[in-house]
């Protein structure tokens, strides 16, 4: 009997928990304390981390900032991008995606993903395209790199700005490469969930030292490094204090990053195994990636209309944390605030039929839970099959 119903769960101890941290975040954060410096102007915590995030990307130069909204928006302002100006976003993403766009004064628009990868699908570019085109957002969805060749290319034929939203895709690598050595902007998060975490945070890998300067300027409120107020911009700095958390954080992603892999190809095998589920693909370009989110899409022909909230639901009452995905952005009131474009809703829908599915079928395992034993992802695999094997199959929930 399920634990929606009152039979035993699967797994009845957490999972390891989230963030990890030890004395080393403490001592990192007394030392920043400790310089009486707590910003960046006069303090050493902040410069180090970006020259140590830049190495770990493999960019020439990053910026680090307060958060990775704060990071979309300002890598836009550094596209240039102007009220009316269109920019390309995949139909399944965070709505910060979006909302970055439209708090430029610029008009988002949903591009389908692709059906094994879920991220934004590179076919699709020509028809969204219009002469107000401006720059397109490949999102690394759950950590795995879009297809930077063709969207790369595409970009260049037509001077389209390219912005990587990589807010999932920490140490993620394209053909061997970090992602700030593919010529673009990336951009990336350090909210609570993310694989490495301050809490919040954020920051852009840069392509050259020119863009750097640009964007420092830009996050210090428009100021140069003399206070001259060169252009209207915002405020984006980070303190000392998150940057010092940050470096010991990033300092611990290599060992997890490799635990994670190691589990999450056991449980990609495991899940393989159960009928009615789809893994997200894995593109062999995609050499490199954090498996931030563990996708699966129910498959609704052979399920018969299982209701996927139901399955996450049962999920979590089984011991394992699982959450449905987020909705497509054209599903979203957020993404309707604002200068959107003259297409609605159904019709986005009609376009997006990739993102429709995910966003309607799709079940997330956060990357902590792949942190453990083989022990934990076999829990996982179990619950799911169990689930999906008692669960009612004509859309409605469980009894409870």
């Amino acid at each position: 009997m399920l634990a929606l119903n009152g039979g035993p769960k699967v797994r009845t101890h957490p999972f390891p928990r989230w963030p990890e941290y030890d004395e080393t975040e403490t001592l990192a954060l007394a030392r920043a304390l400790q310089q009486g410096e707590w910003g960046r102007h006069g303090g050493k915590e902040v410069q180090a981390f970006e020259r140590e995030f830049a190495e770990f990307g493999s960019a020439p130069a990053a910026l680090a900032v307060t958060n990775g909204s704060h990071a979309l928006e300002l890598a836009l302002e550094l596209a240039g991008i102007e009220p009316g100006d269109e920019v390309i976003v995949p139909a399944y993403t965070f709505v910060a995606t979006s909302t970055a766009v439209q708090r430029r004064g610029g008009v988002p628009v949903p591009v389908d993903v692709t059906p094994d990868t879920f991220c934004l699908d590179p076919a699709g570019l020509d028809a969204a395209a219009t002469d107000r085109t401006r720059a397109v957002i490949p999102v690394h969805i759950g950590g795995h790199v879009a297809d930077m060749d063709a969207i790369t290319a595409w970009a260049a034929a037509r001077g389209v700005t390219v912005v990587q939203d990589a807010a999932q895709a920490h140490g993620a690598t394209w053909r061997g490469k970090g992602l700030g050595a593919l010529g673009s902007i990336a951009t990336f998060s350090f909210q609570s969930t993310k694989v490495i975490t301050a809490g919040e945070g954020g920051a852009l890998l840069l392509p050259d030292e020119e863009t750097f300067e640009s964007a420092w300027l830009r996050h210090n409120c428009g100021r140069d490094r003399e206070l001259h107020l060169a252009t209207a911009s915002s405020n984006f700095r980070v303190s000392e204090l998150t940057a010092a958390l940050l470096r010991a954080q990033l300092a611990r992603f290599a060992d997890q990053n490799a635990r994670r892999a190691a589990r999450y190809t056991e449980l990609a095998a495991a899940l393989g195994e159960i009928p009615g589920i789809r893994l997200q693909g894995r593109d062999p370009r995609c050499t490199g990636t954090p498996h931030y989110m563990t996708t699966f899409v129910l498959d609704q022909d052979e399920l018969g209309g299982l209701d996927r909230d139901t399955v996450a639901l049962a999920l979590l009452m089984e011991g394992i944390p699982a959450f449905g995905s987020h909705q497509p952005l054209h599903r979203t009131d957020a993404f309707w605030t604002g200068a959107t474009g003259g297409a609605r809703p159904e019709e986005l829908a009609e376009r997006c039929p990739n993102a429709e599915r995910v966003g309607r079928d799709g079940v997330l395992i956060p990357h902590q839970a792949l942190l453990g034993t083989r022990q934990d992802v076999d829990d996982v695999a179990t619950a799911v099959a169990k689930v999906l094997a008692e669960l009612p199959r004509d859309g409605t929930p469980a009894a409870v």
